[in-house]
């Protein structure tokens, strides 16, 4: 999320935080840490991710333990509860806006696109040209749609993020401020969610095509001339790459990184990194080779028994 240049301080004096370290800063953004820049805050809460925080690109880090060591160069903002305060600066910079119109006056929808009933376009949508967008569609605030896509009835686009801190007797969500940005050519089925970025883009590459029943989650970038089939799940803040195909009733863990050309077959279940050129089967998931062996394998020792008793 870009934030209009403003002082270190300023930013302290809006979470009521103390600052220690450069206290010169000009912060230009803030982001989630697998997406943070110069000049952007982020927050961190647990020591098991302290260093990550510190040393990532971001110049100021929200944290609850000034006793940590870190670059001369940046700030810290010390905040008991460093998750809320991460809230507080995205509800500042950007409140939400309630639309209660079906298509919301801000929205811009390009030349010979078609708008079916019952469709609601939240507020600063940009939707291209040659599109046709089915009933009961929803696409959320600030949502980017290219040229020639096609999206079938039931189909959400922008919905929150699933991303909560949890406290001894409640869930804290997380404010999402991202939004999704689908390219040219792409077509998406009926009944499918794709998530907003918290502070950035989920994005869906151009001539992709997406089944029914398909939930993509936040922050996730998935490239271009994918084929993904049927009841598909796949976390937050993972990178597909190009022309990779995931067949039906896969189950994908977040922040993974999986190779251009991969085909992952049906109901596997993956946790690792992919890479390129790559066939995964299984739950978990594995080389496809290697885990039809163990398949055959298991169904000879079943045999083995059996003669056995």
């Amino acid at each position: 999320m870009i934030l209009p240049n403003i002082s270190i301080k300023d930013i302290a004096n809006i979470i009521n935080a103390k600052i220690v370290g450069n206290t010169d800063l000009i912060i230009t953004g803030i982001n989630e840490i697998h997406c943070v820049n110069k000049g952007d805050i982020v927050f961190v809460d647990h020591p098991k991710y302290y260093s990550k925080a510190i040393h990532s690109n971001a110049s100021a880090i929200i944290i609850n333990n000034e006793n940590v060591d870190f670059p001369k160069e940046k700030a810290l903002l010390i905040h008991s509860q460093p998750f809320t305060a991460f809230n507080q600066i995205i509800r500042h910079f950007q409140p939400l806006q309630h639309s209660l119109t079906t298509i919301s006056p801000t929205a811009k929808i390009g030349k010979n696109t078609i708008i079916y009933p019952n469709v609601y376009i939240g507020n600063n949508v940009s939707i291209g040209d040659n599109c046709i967008i089915y009933p009961n569609v929803v696409i959320y605030d600030n949502c980017v749609i290219g040229n020639n896509v096609k999206i079938h009835a039931n189909t959400t686009i922008g919905a929150d993020a699933f991303y909560y801190k949890k406290h001894p007797d409640s869930f804290e969500q997380l404010e999402t401020c991202g939004n999704v940005i689908i390219e040219d050519f792409v077509h998406i089925g009926a009944n499918c969610t794709i998530d907003k970025g918290v502070t950035s883009s989920t994005i869906i590459g151009a001539h992709s095509k997406l089944d029914n029943h398909i939930h993509i989650g936040h922050d996730t970038k998935l490239g271009k001339r994918c084929l993904i089939a049927a009841h598909t799940g796949i976390a937050g803040a993972t990178t597909i790459g190009d022309r990779v195909t995931i067949w039906g009733q896969v189950g994908i863990s977040s922040g993974l990184t999986i190779g251009n050309d991969v085909t992952i077959l049906a109901q596997a279940g993956v946790g690792e990194n992919i890479s390129d050129r790559q066939t995964y089967f299984g739950s978990p998931a594995g080389p496809a080779k290697e885990k039809m062996r163990e398949v055959y394998a298991l169904k000879q020792l079943v045999n083995l028994i059996h003669k056995l008793y």
